[in-house]
C-alpha cells in the first residue's frame, strides 16, 4: 500500500501565517553578500537580474551544459529513450531543491545555480566512466579525478566564467555519495581558502568528503542529489531490465520514486524550518541509508549495470588516454586533442590569467575526456583505433 506523509497541521498554519503577516523568516543566503573571483560590473545584479541569476545563466549558456543530455546517469549503451540520462537528473535535483527551498525561505537562485552546475565535471559513463578516469589520472601524476571536483574546475578554469563562491562550494561538496542525518554549513573565508581547500582535495579523498557547502542552499541541494536518485534508479532498472518493479521492499519512506521523494521532502521541511541547519529525524535518516544499499546490491553492483563496461570502456579509456597524451606530449597539432578540444576552449571568449595550454599534460587530456559524451567517446575511439577489437555495442530497443 502506497503511503504519503503530510506536513504537520501545526507546521502549515505556521507558514501559512508567517507569509500572511510578513514575518515569514528569511533564512536564506542574501543576495548583497555573494562572493565573486573578480568584482565586474557587467556581474553585478540588478532588481530584473539578481546575481545568482547572473550565475544560472553562465551555467546554462556554458558550452559544456549541452553534453548532460548524453552523458550516462546509471545505465551506460542502452537505447531507451525512459532511461535518465544526467540532463533530467540535474534537472530534478533543481526541482526538489526549489521545493525544499521555498518552504524554507531560502535563495532559489542560488539553489538552481548549484544543482544545475553540480554533475558539469561528470565524464562519460556515470561513476563507473568517472573510476576509470581517475585510476589513469592517478597512475600518471598521484591526483584524483572527482566529478564534484571537476565541475569546479570546468565552470572556474576552463571557461573562467567569474561564477559566485557560493555557487561553487555547493557545487564542489554537493557529494551524493555520502548522506548524513543533519548538514551544516561550513565557513569558507574567500577564494584563496576555497581555492587550497580545492587543490588539496586532488591529493586526499578522504579530505574531500569531509567538506561542506558554505551555505543552506549547498546543503539542501546535496541531500536533493540523493533524493533524486533514489527513486529514479528504481524506475531506471526495472525499464533496463535489471530487476523487477517490486525488488524493493515496502520500507519507512517507500520504495517507488513518488513516495520516496515526497516522504523525504517532508520530513526536511519538517526537521529544518527555521534552523541553521538541514535535517532528516532518525527514522528518515535509517531508512534512507536502507533504501540507499538496496540500490547498491541490486543495481549499482550487478554485473548488467557494468559487466560490459569493464570489458570494453575501461581499455578503450586507456587507449585514449595513452594516445591523447602521446600526441599532446608530441605536440601534434592535428590530433583531436588539439583540434577538438584546446582550440574549442580558446574559441572562448573569457578573460584567462594564465593560457589553458600551458595547463599540465595530463590534466588537459582529463579535461577533455571527461567532457566527453558517451557517444563521442565511442566515436573518437573508433577514429583514433579503426583496427581495435574493441567494440562498444548498445542494447536495442527491441532486444
Amino acid at each position: 500500500m502506497l503511503k504519503y506523509e503530510s506536513l504537520s497541521d501545526a507546521l502549515s498554519r505556521r507558514i501559512e501565517a508567517e507569509k500572511r503577516t510578513g514575518s515569514f523568516e528569511r533564512m536564506g543566503f542574501e543576495n548583497s553578500n555573494i562572493t565573486r573571483r573578480n568584482s565586474l560590473k557587467k556581474d553585478v545584479g540588478s532588481v530584473w537580474r539578481p546575481p545568482f541569476v547572473h550565475d544560472i545563466d553562465k551555467i546554462l549558456h556554458c558550452p559544456y551544459y549541452n553534453r548532460y543530455t548524453d552523458k550516462t546517469q546509471v545505465f551506460s549503451l542502452i537505447k531507451n529513450d525512459d532511461i535518465t540520462r544526467r540532463s533530467l537528473h540535474v534537472q530534478l535535483v533543481s526541482r526538489i531543491s526549489r521545493t525544499i527551498g521555498a518552504a524554507l525561505n531560502l535563495n532559489l537562485d542560488l539553489i538552481e545555480a548549484i544543482a544545475l552546475g553540480h554533475d558539469m565535471g561528470h565524464p562519460p559513463f556515470g561513476h563507473t566512466g568517472e573510476a576509470y578516469l581517475d585510476g589513469l589520472y592517478y597512475a600518471h601524476t598521484g591526483r584524483h579525478f572527482m566529478h564534484n571536483i571537476h565541475s569546479v574546475r570546468v565552470l572556474d578554469c576552463q571557461f573562467p566564467l567569474n561564477i559566485s563562491l557560493e555557487t561553487l562550494s555547493g557545487i564542489a561538496f554537493h557529494d551524493g555519495e555520502m548522506e548524513l542525518e543533519e548538514y551544516v554549513p561550513q565557513e569558507i573565508s574567500g577564494f584563496g581558502e576555497f581555492d587550497a581547500i580545492i587543490e588539496r582535495c586532488y591529493t586526499d579523498r578522504k579530505f574531500a568528503s569531509t567538506q561542506f557547502p558554505t551555505t543552506l542552499e549547498g546543503c539542501v541541494v546535496r541531500l536533493a542529489d540523493i533524493i533524486a536518485y533514489l527513486g529514479k534508479d528504481r524506475q531506471d532498472a526495472a525499464r533496463a531490465k535489471v530487476v523487477s518493479e517490486d525488488a524493493f521492499v515496502n520500507e519507512d519512506i517507500g520504495s517507488i520514486n513518488a513516495e520516496i521523494i515526497n516522504n523525504l521532502v517532508v520530513n526536511i521541511i519538517e526537521n529544518s524550518y527555521g534552523k541553521p541547519y538541514i535535517k532528516l529525524d532518525s527514522k528518515h535518516f535509517k531508512a534512507l541509508k536502507a533504501s540507499k544499499r538496496d540500490n547498491y546490491n541490486l543495481i549499482y553492483e550487478s554485473a548488467a549495470t557494468r559487466a560490459k563496461l569493464d570489458i570494453t570502456a575501461k581499455p578503450m579509456m586507456r587507449d585514449i588516454y595513452m594516445r591523447l597524451l602521446d600526441d599532446l606530449l608530441r605536440d601534434d597539432r592535428e590530433s583531436p586533442i588539439f583540434t577538438h578540444h584546446i582550440d574549442y576552449i580558446n574559441k572562448s571568449y573569457y578573460k584567462r590569467v594564465v593560457p589553458y595550454e600551458d595547463s599540465e599534460p595530463n590534466q588537459i587530456v582529463v579535461d577533455y575526456i571527461a567532457g566527453m559524451t558517451d557517444n563521442y567517446f565511442i566515436e573518437l575511439h573508433r577514429h583514433l583505433f579503426p583496427e581495435s577489437d574493441y567494440k562498444v555495442e548498445y542494447k536495442g530497443y527491441f532486444d
